[in-house]
């Protein structure tokens, strides 16, 4: 006598249960930090900021002047030559201004830093972005841009 098994075809109904739990969870939780952009916008003008004072850094060290830095609330300006007078623009734009997202700050000390031809800050600086808990830090005797 020669009995064929079933094959099962399809899912129990635990399986489609636990789908659903699962489903609600990741609702619950994950689906709403997808909707708030802040956190994105924050971490995007963090780095473009970052960006920007490594370009100042390297500019100085290129033309042989010093690169102003003037940090405030929601820009970033660069100015070079001896008096920090002169536009330097960014690459990617006919500026030489960074401006944060609506809702964005920085915050910065000092709010003015400069970059020798050497590359080097006048001073250290720490900057923090809104929303973020890692800070932007320059180093004062060699000019290091880092988180």
């Amino acid at each position: 006598m020669c009995t064929k098994l079933k094959q099962s075809i399809g899912f129990t109904l635990v399986e489609l249960i636990m789908v659903m739990v699962i489903l609600g969870i990741l609702s619950a939780i994950a689906l709403p930090k997808f909707f708030d952009n802040s956190i994105f916008q924050s971490r995007g003008f963090a780095d473009q900021v970052l960006a920007t004072l490594r370009y100042a850094q390297k500019a100085a060290i290129a033309q042989h002047q010093n690169v102003c830095v003037d940090l405030a609330a929601t820009t970033v300006t660069l100015t070079i030559d001896a008096t920090c007078s002169t536009d330097l623009n960014l690459p990617d734009r006919q500026s030489n201004s960074l401006t944060a997202p609506d809702g964005i700050t920085l915050i910065a000390v000092p709010t003015v830093l400069t970059f020798d031809a050497l590359g080097r800050a006048n001073t250290a600086a720490t900057i923090t972005i809104s929303g973020l808990d890692t800070a932007i830090t320059v180093e004062a005797e060699t000019g290091y841009v880092h988180q």
